[in-house]
């Protein structure tokens, strides 16, 4: 049997980047994955294959709504859709074909089967027990449910994110409990294809933790585009037939009534939880957290000698790059380097249209450290870019320190947000203060410009509005 220097337990963006880091720095590397691909929920059945819908029905979208407004004229094309869950597939199988790829050449181990940890040093994959100098878990997360509700991907009522992704038919109603991301993403995917979504959220805003003026005009946008809303609601219970569903909730304001909601689909939404079962973390003596996540200190080491975890298993937000950012610096501290991740500055995204991106702290936080601060605010109808691809809806809000005017975080409501963020994350990483950002040159038409005039909003003005 091979000796490793590290095993590496879950092939997810955390896992296959830990392990190709750790590749790079001469450890001999090994990955474990019972699926089938490796890439992780991720990849498989998570942000790749819900991106591939989302930009699927956008098309739709664009062709029913904006096409004859350019000139554009002919039917709307009609939904296929076996061949819009094929072309899903597609994109799955290139990307999963590729970390395959990249596990080859380089020179990592594909231990396939489900892992458990007998003890420090060692890792079991059936009847085999492989020898390693240390272990990174990496195994990452579930969909989480609520009391009363339960899921059934296989009956395709009551249904979780990957239930979503295969449904046999487009729902006429479908009820989504929960207005986070996954809620918003593929609610808003089933609304483009036609289906009547109501979208039921305990909290009285749409992502909490979010920027306020991001959340009210999101749900506004939200709203416009079809999908309808009943917050501050506690859903109770989920009772169903053979092809129907009723979600019965209650609203905070009047706790004592209980509300009906009929749906063919009930979409449950509610986050993810950490998955680590199988693992025997418990007779090891690992140190788990009140929230069933693997206690780590700031090496991203346990308290059992040799024994890592990073990602979604761990404390922090349940992100693909912030698992990945993990991998890389795990793969330095077993290398006897030094690994870092600035956890100030890891973006979140919701990849609807209009994107929505943030980073950093919110206005709200920042008030209630007593921190004194000035916001730049630039809106994306003043952008020609955004207004020539019908996209002028929502801003660019940049918050800075108000004595040093050093970024403190953003936020982002409009075109290509997820992608624009990052300008603001380097500013970020470097200490950068608004001024900075709007003395640089930006290219003109680009949606970027409004990164650019909300800078320059912290200062004297903005130009275009």
């Amino acid at each position: 049997m091979a000796q490793y220097d590290v095993i590496i337990i879950g092939a997810g963006p955390g896992g296959y980047v830990s392990a190709i880091r750790c590749a790079q720095l001469g450890l001999k590397t090994a990955i474990v994955e019972g699926r089938e691909t490796l890439g992780g929920t991720c990849l498989n059945v998570g942000c790749i294959p819900s991106k591939a819908l989302l930009h699927a029905t956008h098309m739709l979208h664009e062709a029913e709504h904006n096409f004859a407004d350019m000139g554009l004229k002919g039917k709307s094309p009609s939904v296929d859709w076996d061949q819009m869950k094929a072309y899903k597939s597609d994109v799955v199988g290139q990307n999963t074909g590729g970390i395959e790829f990249l596990m080859k050449k380089n020179k990592i181990d594909w231990l396939k089967g489900w892992a458990s940890i007998p003890a420090a040093g060692k890792v079991k994959i059936g009847d085999e027990v492989h020898e390693t100098k240390n272990i990174v878990i990496a195994s990452g997360s579930v969909p989480s449910s609520l009391p009363g509700v339960d899921v059934d991907n296989e009956k395709g009522i009551v249904i979780d994110s990957t239930g979503a992704l295969d449904l046999p038919k487009i729902p006429k109603k479908m009820a989504v409990i929960g207005a986070g991301v996954i809620g918003l993403e593929l609610g808003s995917v089933y609304a483009r294809l036609g289906s009547d979504v109501t979208v039921v959220e305990y909290m009285d805003a749409v992502c909490p933790g979010m920027d306020a003026d991001v959340q009210r005009t999101f749900k506004r946008i939200l709203e416009k585009q079809g999908l309808k809303f009943v917050m501050g609601a506690a859903v109770s219970g989920v009772e169903t037939t053979k092809t129907k569903a009723k979600v019965k909730y209650a609203l905070k304001k009047s706790p004592d009534s209980e509300e009906v909601l009929d749906a063919d689909v009930v979409l449950v939404a509610t986050g993810r939880k950490p998955f680590a079962e199988g693992l025997g973390l418990d007779a090891l003596g690992v140190k788990m957290t009140e929230r069933g996540q693997i206690a780590t200190n700031a090496h991203w080491a346990t308290n059992v000698a040799g024994i890592y975890a990073i990602g979604d298993v761990i404390e922090g937000p349940m992100l693909a790059h912030k698992a990945e950012d993990e991998g890389m610096a795990v793969a330095e501290v077993i290398a006897g380097k030094h690994g870092h991740v600035n956890y100030g500055v890891i973006p979140g995204v919701v990849y609807t249209t209009p994107e929505v991106a943030t980073v950093g702290a919110t206005e709200a936080a920042l008030k209630a450290e007593g921190r004194k601060i000035k916001v730049g605010k630039f809106m994306f109808m003043g952008n020609a870019r955004a207004k020539a691809v019908h996209q002028g809806d929502g801003f660019v809000k940049i918050i800075v320190d108000a004595e040093t005017d050093r970024v403190l975080g953003a936020a982002i409501i409009g075109p290509a947000a997820g992608d624009m963020i990052h300008e603001l994350c380097v500013a970020m990483e470097f200490g950068a203060s608004a001024q900075d950002i709007a003395l640089t040159c930006h290219a003109h038409p680009t949606y970027s410009e409004a990164v650019r005039e909300a800078a320059l909003a912290c200062g004297d003005g903005a130009i275009h509005s």
